[in-house]
């Protein structure tokens, strides 16, 4: 027998991985990878237990499900639902290629309010096209039997009924697997994130055509809108200004103080001359210069190099700009 995990790389997925492994079954990881969650933890998680893992880039697929759930959002731009169904189906489709029989989840009733209690696991099962080989060995024996278990592929009898939100449990199976390293609970989607889905609403509002670089940009410094059709990015430290710097594209505007230590700033879109002085304005205020001090601020679009003297003010002039 052979199942593919949907595996996060947090201790409920290395868990059921665990649990089902000890039947003898051969486990193949399966991670989805897209600009809202990364693969790093799954990937150390699944070199830890020694757990075959493919990453695989669904991106192109995945942000129509962000643009229009068919469940709609949790708190964020989450759809949760409409997440997990997709995946599940994913790994479904990829049962057959990988020579694999079922799909397991590291699932657990009543650990998250919207998406896994029991009306939203039995939906996503369903919806998933694949409800009968779908197990969550964590709380299988509160969930109806499956096929794996109808079959006698897997013993119902050693699976968890795991329940709620406390870890405990969790904790004192991983110790009994010797399991001593793992993540700390976390979410991990930055669709869960209010700053960052502020941002992405706002870029999804203004800019239908976005490009991947855009969702790459909003979850980097300050950002802030000064008109429908521009928006500036106001590095925080070091690393970002050169994450940012790397992001440049064609028609994009990047300023930076030229005398002191400061941000990268990018701006995409149009900018007027007095969007010009607010920028540059903007951009000495975040950097190591005094306030109302003129400083040279040099401006930079495709071939084109120029600079402008611009003062510092206090932040606090700027934050009915932020988004």
């Amino acid at each position: 027998m052979k199942a593919l995990s949907l595996f996060s790389g947090g201790l409920d997925s290395i868990l059921s991985v665990k649990v089902i492994g000890e039947q003898g079954v051969d486990v193949i990881g399966i991670f989805f990878e897209t600009p809202f969650f990364s693969s790093e933890k799954a990937v150390q998680s699944a070199h830890y237990i020694g757990l075959p893992l493919q990453v695989i880039d669904i991106t192109d697929r995945f942000l129509p499900i962000v643009l229009s759930p068919r469940h709609g959002y949790g708190k964020g731009l989450n759809p949760c639902i409409d997440c997990h169904t997709f995946m599940l189906r994913l790994a479904g489709e990829m049962l057959k290629e990988e020579g694999a029989d079922f799909i397991i989840s590291g699932e657990v009733l009543g650990q998250r309010p919207m998406s896994q209690n029991l009306r939203s696991l039995s939906l996503i099962s369903h919806d998933s096209g694949f409800k009968d080989l779908i197990l969550r060995p964590l709380s299988a024996k509160r969930l109806p039997e499956t096929l794996p278990e109808k079959k006698g592929w897997i013993i119902r009898e050693k699976l968890l009924g795991l329940s709620g939100r406390s870890r405990k449990p969790q904790i004192a199976l991983a110790k009994k697997f010797g399991i001593k390293e793992y993540p700390a609970p976390a979410g991990g989607c930055l669709l869960t994130e209010v700053v960052f889905s502020r941002r992405l609403k706002d870029l999804l509002s203004r800019n239908p055509k976005f490009l991947r670089r855009d969702i790459e940009l909003c979850k980097l410094g300050r950002h802030f809108r000064i008109n429908e059709g521009t928006k500036i990015v106001v590095g925080r430290d070091q690393k970002e200004n050169g994450i940012i710097t790397s992001l440049i594209e064609a028609r994009d505007t990047v300023l930076t103080v030229e005398s002191f230590p400061g941000p990268t700033v990018l701006v995409t879109g149009e900018l007027s001359p007095e969007e010009i002085k607010l920028t540059a304005s903007i951009t000495v205020s975040y950097s190591d210069a005094a306030i109302g001090q003129s400083v040279v601020v040099q401006l930079k679009r495709d071939s084109k190099h120029w600079t402008v003297l611009a003062a510092g003010r206090k932040k606090s002039n700027f934050h009915q700009l932020m988004i």
